[in-house]
């Protein structure tokens, strides 16, 4: 029964596989972002350093570095802005074209769908590299805004409106790098959604991959060993 339901073009298998690979891009964010309060993520410890830098920016004179480190940010966010445009003109270009695919499919695997299957299944690729070019854009934004903030921090520490607002700059800095996570986790994921060209399988086993790998590198890497060492309230 399993092995025969089917809707549309894609049978339970697909659509299986096709679910875990949504739901791991999902939780993935979640929790990353919000992590049970006995074991904290990376992606919060730095946000607790983000704020302490704005704090120390308060009292540095010159501020260029400070300045400086986040256009740096920015540099970043545009970069991978840009890859993803280059991406998704890249994809449009094969969805639009039958012959290619089937070229491709032919190479890649001995079953032969219709050139539809293929072009949903690379639709889907690039429903993730468009999510993610938006949230870099939408991170460069952020840390424009972050800049401006930060200029507007006054220069006397005993300003009343000085911390105050260096804390209103490090909230904007770190929305900024939440936009920047979540658009690297939706590329991530885009190199997984390739999988699906394969199998249902491969589809299913590269997202739990990927999914492993990123909790790794949040809950249980070495940088988050050194972050925990002292990290700042």
């Amino acid at each position: 029964m399993w092995g025969s339901f089917q809707i549309g073009l894609f049978d339970a298998a697909d659509l299986a596989a096709l679910g875990w690979l949504v739901l791991a891009w999902g939780l993935l964010g979640r929790l990353s972002e919000h992590p049970p309060a006995s074991r904290p993520s990376v992606s919060v410890l730095m946000s607790n350093y983000r704020r302490e830098w704005m704090r120390q920016m308060v009292t540095r004179d010159p501020r260029i570095f400070d300045s400086g480190a986040v256009d740096s940010l920015r540099v970043g966010s545009t970069f991978y802005a840009s890859a993803c445009m280059i991406a998704i003109g890249g994809i449009v270009a094969t969805i639009g074209n039958p012959d290619s695919l089937l070229g491709l499919a032919r190479n890649l695997t001995d079953v032969r769908p219709a050139a539809i299957v293929w072009q949903i299944k690379l639709m889907i690729v690039l429903a993730f590299v468009i999510n993610a070019f938006l949230k870099f854009v939408w991170a460069h934004r952020l840390f424009g805004y972050c800049l401006i903030v930060m200029a507007a921090v006054p220069n006397d520490v005993t300003d009343a409106a000085a911390y105050p607002r260096a804390a209103q700059a490090a909230e904007l800095n770190i929305f900024a790098n939440r936009a920047f996570n979540k658009g690297l986790i939706s590329v991530y994921f885009a190199l997984t959604a390739l999988a699906f060209l394969l199998a249902p399988l491969a589809l299913a086993l590269a997202t739990t991959a990927t999914f492993a790998l990123m909790i790794r590198r949040e809950f249980l890497s070495h940088s988050r060993m050194v972050l925990l060492q002292s990290t700042p309230k």
